[in-house]
């Protein structure tokens, strides 16, 4: 039976990235970042990616990673998504690498790894696994077009753009045009990519390898967002425990017990959805449903955790200056992100071959 349970490298691994995000990510600068025209930490990403060698997790150590597996991968999500970090983690490290695992380009995996370059899959971050990807025209050896949606565009160094000849091909981001657009999570922009003549190195097939990496982004956010849900329910239990009304904490009133202790299992369901979903990505047994099983049970438990934290924090947690609005705007991006909650319902139905009445 799969062993659910973290390991003592992946503890070790969680204390040695929580250690760093409270040092250097504390959520007054996140917000103060997102006030700004650069919301991306690239000092933390440096930290992450190139210090502690986090960008190469999936890369194999012959290719210049780590050769770990998605077991670990999850675990540094885990504690970016309860920090709301803005790097470009997700989009980098995992959506970009493990479409270049798929199509066996050494040369930019090992640029990825070492974390000094940044890639970016230019597929707009509603896409799913299942769904069809938009792609740009092919004219002269040159690519033309424009993509919308795509996150941390902004940062990226190398794009990895589908294209109407049914290749992927690696541009330069110094080659194409970046267009900010309006996200609602401030800590993971959006971007439209605008590509007039752009040049473009074929690396692979784009149906294989945008499948692997959206299967990979949708089982390893619901690490992310279980971060989100963690953080939001430990928050609001340590606020009721502080807040006082009538002479008593407030988290003392009866009502109140319930809807915590509903969260706190739902917390813990997701725990166990998202561990099954990561263990799968590993292992490569069950893949599909367990990732779509995973996904259709985070978005709305994160999304329920942030919102019970809003509402139970009063009127503090209306307020600009409290973090609990940029952990309630991940959590809502993130429900749509990579395939809604919906969209993974109909694709378990149709793998697991349910019916409907």
């Amino acid at each position: 039976m799969t062993d659910l349970l973290y390991s003592e490298e992946e503890e070790a691994l969680r204390a040695a990235v929580r250690d760093l995000l409270t040092d250097h990510c504390p959520p007054a600068g996140v917000l103060a970042r997102t006030e700004s025209d650069a919301p991306h930490a690239p000092a933390l990403w440096k930290s992450l990616a190139e210090d502690m060698g986090l960008a190469g997790l999936l890369v194999p150590e012959e290719q210049g990673g780590q050769g770990a597996s998605h077991r670990e991968a999850a675990v540094v999500l885990e504690e970016l998504g309860r920090a709301v970090a803005p790097v470009p983690y997700l989009t980098s490290a995992v959506v970009a690498t493990e479409a270049l695992l798929a199509c066996g380009d050494a040369e930019l995996l090992e640029r990825l790894a070492s974390g000094r370059t940044i890639g970016a899959l230019a597929v707009g971050l509603h896409t799913g696994p299942t769904t069809g990807v938009r792609t740009v025209r092919v004219e002269h050896a040159t690519l033309h077009g424009e993509l919308t949606g795509i996150a941390d565009a902004a940062v990226a160094d190398v794009l990895l753009v589908p294209a109407d000849d049914g290749g992927l091909y690696a541009v330069d981001a110094d080659a194409v045009t970046i267009l900010p657009q309006t996200s609602l999570d401030l800590t993971r922009p959006l971007a439209a990519v605008r590509l007039a003549g752009a040049p473009g190195r074929r690396v692979g097939d784009t149906g294989p390898a945008v499948r692997r990496a959206l299967r990979a982004a949708a089982g390893l956010l619901a690490s992310e967002q279980l971060g989100v849900a963690d953080w939001a329910l430990t928050e609001t239990v340590r606020y009721l425990k502080e807040r006082k009304q009538f002479n008593r904490p407030v988290g003392g009133f009866q009502a109140l017990k319930h809807r915590l202790a509903r969260l706190w299992l739902e917390t813990v369901h997701l725990r166990a959805a998202a561990r099954a979903a990561a263990d799968a990505l590993a292992s490569g047994r069950d893949t599909d449903v367990t990732v779509a099983v995973a996904q259709a049970y985070a978005a709305p438990v994160a999304v329920r955790a942030t919102e019970e934290a809003l509402q139970l924090h009063g009127g503090i947690g209306m307020t600009w200056e409290h973090p609990v609005h940029l952990y309630l705007k991940r959590a809502k991006a993130d429900s749509i992100a990579y395939g809604t909650a919906g969209a993974h319902h109909e694709a378990l139905a149709e793998l697991v071959d349910l019916q409907a009445p």
